[in-house]
């Protein structure tokens, strides 16, 4: 009776944040860095994320403090997404830096979507509808989206149905290296990965059916008074309808769920779960990045980064592996407010 209820709270949009934790959480963020144990003779050079205040979440008490030569704040000029640099000459035997800041974080509760949407210009919005490296939107991709959105015409119903679809398909891989890569066509062979692949999965869908769609890179927050969050890394997705703004969504999250609590597809456990995290999240996570492919400033001597959810270095020009943190080797803690 209690799961019935708790369901009928959720679609009222009546649920407050005690049913799934905090509605709000609060607490400080820091991340620690050490590159001493990398080559010497070799400039080492870093760029993390760097959180913003937004409608959901106010940051701050910023500190950084560190033995580097040089640092500052920059923006990758596509998305817009802050970026934390510090360099180190090659002569630097101790690379350390710490990047400390206060979060306070909501909770997300979009209910009672509109059935009905003005008129909106695509052109407005075309970043969010072009493909990217791992996330095509024509050949079969286009075809599946077609067949999912089938007689839907508002941007509200066809993600709904790729989002039903999203959740119904995909599974989450806990031997997935990290977050995932996110690879749209090696997916729909095998769909098993973990949060940037099911996000990605439903981020190609949306904008292969015309609907606006993007990622959130976070991490999470601990839930304990001090824990150590380095392996939290999350990521979700919002898309857009017209007249409301950006939703939120986030199959990933209904899958790990299902994983964690060993639910079936169609328990009352997971429709609780579906249902809410259509247009909400919880507190506990803080939001660092977004943007896929990103060309990072001062310009990285590798590649575009597939995502950025993740802090980034090179030493001698050569990327460290950002999934192994203890031989990179960085930190992030969470202590509560």
């Amino acid at each position: 009776m209690k799961r019935v209820v708790i369901a009928v709270m959720i679609m009222a949009g009546m649920l407050t944040g005690s049913a799934w934790g905090a509605a709000q959480r609060s607490g400080t963020v820091t991340l620690d860095v050490d590159l001493s144990a990398q080559p010497r003779g070799k400039d080492a050079r870093l760029w993390v994320p760097y959180p913003l205040s937004d409608a959901n979440q106010q940051i701050a008490d910023l500190k950084i403090s560190g033995d580097f030569a040089a640092s500052g704040v920059y923006a990758d000029r596509v998305n817009g997404t802050p970026i934390l640099y510090a360099e180190w000459p090659k002569e630097s035997v101790s690379r350390k830096l710490t990047f400390t800041f206060r979060v306070e974080r909501k909770e997300i509760a979009q209910r009672n979507l509109p059935t009905a949407e003005p008129a909106w210009n695509p052109g407005d919005y075309a970043e969010y509808l072009r493909p990217t490296s791992l996330g095509p939107i024509t050949g079969a991709v286009k075809e599946l989206s077609d067949s999912i959105v089938k007689g839907k015409t508002t941007n509200v119903a066809k993600a709904k149905a790729i989002y039903d679809w999203t959740v119904g398909n995909m599974y989450r891989d806990p031997d997935t290296r990290g977050c995932g890569k996110g690879d749209v066509c090696e997916l729909l062979k095998k769909p098993g990965g973990k949060c940037t692949d099911i996000s990605s999965v439903f981020i190609a869908l949306c904008r292969a059916a015309g609907v606006p769609a993007r990622e959130l890179f976070s991490i999470r927050l601990g839930k304990k008074a001090e824990e150590d969050i380095t392996g939290y890394q999350h990521c979700w997705a919002e898309f857009f309808v017209p007249g409301f703004g950006w939703v939120t969504a986030d199959p990933a999250d209904v899958r790990k769920a299902m994983l964690v609590e060993k639910l079936e597809l169609d328990s009352p456990k997971t429709k609780e779960y579906r249902t809410y995290f259509w247009g909400g999240i919880d507190a506990y996570r803080v939001v660092f990045a977004k943007g896929r492919d990103l060309q990072l400033e001062p310009p990285q001597a590798g590649p575009p980064l597939n995502t950025f959810g993740y802090p980034y270095a090179e030493v001698g020009g050569t990327p460290l592996d950002f999934y192994d943190p203890k031989g990179f080797s960085y930190r992030y803690t969470y202590r509560e407010k």
